[in-house]
């Protein structure tokens, strides 16, 4: 992957068509901003139980989108990155309608995980209370196959998407094919999503079990045999993030977009400091994403919350969540929660720029930080557009992450293009990709607890961020030709922290 800026999007939500208009966006009026494009679920289908993420067929282009041809031909200009979903399939692929004709008979009989492969001998109520969720109830649904039998199928997200055994031949079949589709059609990095829930064991949480470490570090290895990178996808306690990330490619620093709005908030860089100090120096860092904005990654291990302590304190974490929805003007209550379906119990859904109450200058020196803080960072298409929550499309579907999914016209992203606020975040990554010294080392400056202090440098080149949480001046500063400049953010507009 290129150290510079990466884009994440929808390949239909980003210009409202496919794969030949998001490459010609990519070409023309955003050319040269970004390393690579992360492109969500383009899978068949792209509009199933969960927006993609249930494939009927992984392997299959969504034919609205375009072919594995228009992926190539973006691929000669852009890395590109696919998610490979691990943990599930959806019950309208053909695997699965085999299975359920056939029931046992089936040749896919093994890679379905049903209550009853998990525990042979029955679960009682204190090992179904042991299994972490995502989401209320319990992971399971009860369904009759075609073939009369009735079964309890393991889903862990939606009743849609049944849960795969990634241990069986057929499993590990199943995702080494998939895999291969990827790299011969010129994607050069995956996402492996969902992972923290593939293995399943009797008796324990069925998440991130030391198993699911075992298997974080083989999947990867066959990935390498076929010149593919693995990024790995899991919101969890951070002590296990940096676990994984001694063990792959890439890990997301999921810890970072709360740190800053606690940093923003509370005028104080004390919780933020110490997490980039030991946060890993192989991540890609974001501040939004397609699902939310995480707070789990930040509390307490919900395994043993006594003993391993979050990063920043339990009433900090509640406070936090709801100062998103004070500065949001409560959209982001509409959204979170129980307030909407599809929930996920470790996020606040709300695009990042509401967050922080649509305020220019504290929303780029967020950007800033991020684009100082260790690793690659990767900007979601609705924050490079500086977008709002999309209530319209929220009250059609109600669901919760779809505030933060809108659609975009080439008319919509020629005005947002236009913004003071759009206009210097191009500017700013622009930076990013260019200054020399983003390839060297990087080093958390000795401040108080009211100053963060990032540099990096690399032979004579340098550039330093101070950013003083309690007034909101921030610096930046930077060599170039041998003299010291410093970078206006914003350069037009905008307000204090606060």
């Amino acid at each position: 992957m290129k150290n510079q800026v990466q884009l994440i999007t929808y390949a239909d939500r980003l210009g409202g068509a496919g794969f030949d208009v998001l490459e010609r966006l990519l070409l023309g009026p955003l050319q040269g901003l970004f390393g690579g494009v992360h492109i969500l679920p383009f899978f068949h289908p792209i509009d199933g139980a969960d927006a993609g993420f249930d494939p009927i067929d992984h392997t299959m282009v969504d034919p609205r989108l375009g072919s594995w041809s228009a992926v190539q031909s973006l691929s000669r200009h852009l890395d590109i990155m696919a998610d490979l979903i691990v943990n599930h399939i959806s019950t309208e692929s053909a695997r699965f309608q085999d299975f359920s004709e056939k029931g046992t008979d089936s040749p896919y009989a093994g890679l379905f995980l049903t209550l009853g492969s998990v525990f042979p001998h029955g679960a009682g109520e204190a090992d179904l209370l042991k299994i972490y969720r995502p989401r209320p109830g319990l992971p399971f649904t009860a369904v009759t196959l075609k073939n009369g039998e009735k079964r309890i199928l393991w889903t862990t997200f939606t009743s849609r998407q049944v849960d795969i055994d990634v241990r069986h031949p057929q499993g590990v079949a199943y995702l080494h094919a998939i895999l291969d589709t990827f790299q011969a059609h010129g994607i050069t990095m995956i996402r492996l999503d969902a992972v923290g829930y593939a293995i399943k064991q009797p008796g324990t949480s069925c998440f991130m079990l030391p198993e699911t470490f075992d298997f974080i570090e083989e999947l990867p290895r066959y990935a390498k045999t076929v010149g593919i990178e693995v990024l790995v996808e899991i919101h969890s306690y951070y002590r296990q993030q940096i676990e994984i990330a001694r063990r792959v490619d890439r890990v997301y620093d999921f810890a970072l977009p709360p740190l800053i709005l606690h940093a923003c908030f509370n005028r104080t860089a004390r919780y933020l400091q110490q997490w980039l100090a030991l946060s890993p120096r192989n991540a890609i860092t974001v501040l939004d994403t397609h699902d939310g904005i995480g707070v789990i990654d930040i509390g307490a291990d919900s395994a043993n919350p006594v003993a391993g302590a979050g990063l920043i304190p339990p009433e900090d974490l509640d406070a936090l969540v709801e100062t998103i929805h004070i500065k949001s003007g409560g959209q982001s209550r509409q959204a979170t929660g129980a307030a909407a379906s599809n929930l996920d119990l470790y996020q606040v859904n709300c695009t990042y720029y509401d967050a922080l109450g649509r305020n220019d200058r504290d929303y780029l020196l967020a950007r800033a930080i991020q684009f100082f803080a260790p690793g690659i960072p990767q900007v979601y298409y609705v924050g490079l557009l500086a977008g709002t929550n999309d209530m319209q499309l929220l009250a059609e579907t109600q669901v919760g992450r779809d505030i933060n999914r809108p659609t975009y016209t080439p008319a919509d992203i020629a005005v947002a293009l236009q913004r003071p606020v759009v206009q210097d975040l191009l500017a700013l990554i622009r930076f990013r990709n260019s200054h020399p010294a983003f390839n060297g080392s990087f080093t958390l400056l000795d401040t108080d607890d009211h100053t963060l202090g990032l540099r990096w440098e690399q032979g004579s080149d340098w550039t330093q961020l101070r950013v003083n949480f309690s007034d909101g001046s921030y610096e930046l500063s930077y060599t170039a030709d041998g003299r010291v400049q410093h970078f206006d953010l914003p350069a037009r507009s905008g307000r204090k922290m606060g």
